[in-house]
């Protein structure tokens, strides 16, 4: 299969080229491959696994939609399906933002939402510039590539994201953060720099792809006020850390801001396709039909969404999360103590992310940079992904990301227990420390 698969499939697949299984069978944390290997998968679907590999309230609830004799497709018609998920989901909201929404189902992937988020206030203000920012990702279609921090041809201005370990000025900590926030009131306020008032701000409250970067949250509250202020719409893409994931039930809870416009995908559909925008009703300047897609009613997954949602706020999984995320946090940073190759574990809830680094390299000239106990080493993208093969081989899924594709990264399913994180977090050091070994013998150095 895997032979059959590189010959027929296109150069753009990733995940199977360092990925090289063929899963059969999947419950919770654990994947079976067609070879008999059991996997533990930290990977969770790119986040959208909220409850793993076939939770049983989210079988339960497309069987149920299934033997039902409901239509599976329904445009964008009412039915009793979508009207369970628009209920459930309006609960979870921000209460700001709950009160005075209105939510509108898009293309079923989260890279649609914010082509539509973007549509949106574009129409609505009648203006067309777009804040975002360095490092983020926000899809693969034009207008979200556009807003991402890999874009090459720029249509939007790109903002300083606080990042403390690289930080674009130097200095990290409080400092880096209200720097950030100056350049942004200065593009905006100074009638010269080139920046009109945009339509719109559009930020991740932690850079996902960009390397596990969480935003300080009275940053995050510093660019709720810029906005507002000038009024600029702010649009949170929460399609990634939504749905628990970073220990509230949307991150931007932690900093208490409300945005204008959510952008939701992944865990919102309980493993299946789904992504819908909310956003404030005095937004709402669509024509009928201005935005729409033949697979914007997707009742199989909003019945699975609906499911996962609910399931996520009854058992309290945020809490969950925000205690698990902290206790392997403060385990997984003993490795930066142990390997010089590990230069920063970071992160929020559970969106984990280790920053590898070359150890054999000189730390960049910093300024002064009181946050961090020590300065930023180069990337070593080589390193990651040995720690990636390593870790596939103790039978443990972790992806890459970052500017340089050198963070390892863990999304394990918000039903990870206590002894399973552990068991993680044994295959990973065991994984790190026979990197770190094989670096030292090329090297001709002791073992660390």
């Amino acid at each position: 299969m895997l032979r059959r698969q590189a010959a027929r499939e296109s150069s753009a697949r990733t995940y199977a080229r360092a990925l090289p299984i063929v899963p059969v069978r999947a419950r919770g944390l654990t994947i079976e491959g067609a070879d008999g290997r059991r996997y533990l998968d930290c990977l969770s679907g790119a986040g959208a696994l909220a409850l793993g590999h076939n939770h049983p309230v989210v079988l339960e609830a497309v069987r149920a939609v299934l033997d039902s004799g409901a239509p599976l497709h329904a445009l964008d018609l009412a039915t009793p399906v979508k009207d369970a998920f628009v209920t459930e989901l309006f609960h979870t909201l921000p209460p700001g933002l709950a009160d005075h929404a209105r939510v509108q189902f898009c293309g079923p992937a989260g890279t649609d939402a914010v082509e539509a988020a973007l549509e949106l206030v574009r129409t609505a203000t009648g203006r067309t510039g777009i804040l975002s920012f360095t490092g983020a990702y926000h899809g693969m279609t034009a207008a979200a590539q556009d807003a991402s921090g890999h874009a090459t041809d720029v249509h939007v201005t790109r903002l300083p994201y606080p990042y403390d370990y690289r930080c674009p000025f130097g200095t990290g900590g409080e400092t880096g953060a209200e720097l950030a926030a100056r350049w942004t009131e200065y593009l905006l306020d100074d009638p010269r720099s080139g920046v009109p008032t945009p339509a719109a701000m559009i930020l991740e409250p932690v850079q996902g792809e960009g390397g596990v970067i969480p935003a300080p949250d009275p940053w995050l509250r510093r660019m709720r006020q810029i906005t507002a202020d000038r009024s600029i719409p702010l649009i949170a893409d929460e399609i990634q850390t939504g749905v628990g994931r970073t220990g509230a039930f949307w991150a931007v809870e932690h900093s208490g801001i409300t945005p204008d416009v959510m952008v939701l995908s992944k865990a919102i559909g309980g493993s299946l396709p789904l992504a819908v925008v909310v956003y404030r009703d005095d937004l709402d300047a669509w024509e009928p039909g201005a935005h729409a897609g033949t697979f914007r009613g997707n009742q199989l997954a909003m019945a699975a969404g609906t499911a996962t949602l609910a399931y996520v706020r009854r058992h309290r999984l945020a809490d969950h999360a925000a205690a698990l995320g902290t206790r392997m946090l403060t385990q997984l940073r003993t490795l930066a103590d142990r390997f010089p190759c590990v230069g920063d574990v970071r992160g929020r809830g559970l969106m984990i992310g280790l920053e590898v680094v070359d150890p054999e390299r000189e730390a960049a000239e910093t300024v002064h940079r009181p946050a961090l106990p020590r300065a930023p080493r180069p990337a070593a993208p080589g390193l990651a992904a040995a720690i990636r093969r390593e870790c596939l081989k103790r039978g443990l899924i972790v992806e890459l990301g970052g500017r340089h594709a050198s963070v390892v990264r863990l999304l394990p399913p918000l039903t990870i227990t206590d002894e399973q994180a552990s068991a993680v977090l044994d295959r990973l050091a065991d994984a790190v420390e026979a990197v770190a070994r094989e670096a030292a013998d090329r090297l001709g150095r002791p073992n660390p």
